[in-house]
């Protein structure tokens, strides 16, 4: 058990030194992961401690993989806006997937006491929906040069479904074990290593 901690924390440096190389800024963690401010506005102290406790272990783990879809979904834009221009969205985005984002658009926007994604039809696209889009016909010419490598898309969709399977977890408020934390790390350093090299 020990063997795997100290794996699992040189895994987490080797990645960090690898970010920090791709030039990517480094966090502080007592900033970036937690606010005591936010905490007493959404009443944190007054839920049941030992939700509260499960809650801290994974709120590393949500940042990263948000930051990490939220980085994905640019990457993904900036192709099709530099292959398509402004017509991105309509030649880039295969209709199944433009119609379930613009309905969800639609159907956030009638509720007006709440705030929606925003204006950018990227961020009403599922996490799932950008290894589609990557590795449609139409577009992976456009993605392939960052790739080249026999078998890319099969990697792409593992490494998408790899995040998403723990992203699912995390989202609908589970806790992830140290292997499941490991395997999101090293899924999106590779990732990183492939698209910014």
């Amino acid at each position: 058990m020990k063997t795997d901690l100290y794996s699992f924390a040189f895994r987490g440096l080797l990645a960090e030194e690898a970010l920090d190389k791709a030039g990517h800024k480094r966090y502080i963690a007592e900033e970036a992961f937690f606010s005591e401010e936010l905490a007493k506005k959404l009443h944190f102290d007054e839920i049941d401690a030992k939700y509260v406790e499960q809650s801290k272990t994974m709120i590393t783990v949500f940042a990263t993989i948000t930051a990490f879809e939220n980085a994905s979904r640019e990457f993904v834009y900036t192709t099709l806006l530099g292959a398509y221009g402004d017509e991105w969205w309509s030649k880039g985005v295969q209709n199944g997937i433009r119609e379930k984002a613009q309905s969800r658009r639609e159907s956030e926007t009638k509720v007006k006491w709440h705030v929606n994604r925003g204006d950018m039809m990227m961020s009403y696209l599922e996490f799932g929906d950008l290894p589609k889009i990557i590795c449609s016909q139409g577009n992976w010419q456009h993605f392939e040069p960052y790739f080249g490598f026999s078998n890319a898309q099969e990697w792409i969709k593992t490494t998408f479904d790899a995040v998403e399977k723990s992203r699912n977890v995390i989202m609908h408020s589970g806790v992830l074990d140290e292997l499941d934390i490991a395997r999101v790390g090293m899924n999106i350093i590779d990732w990183l290593h492939q698209i910014n090299a």
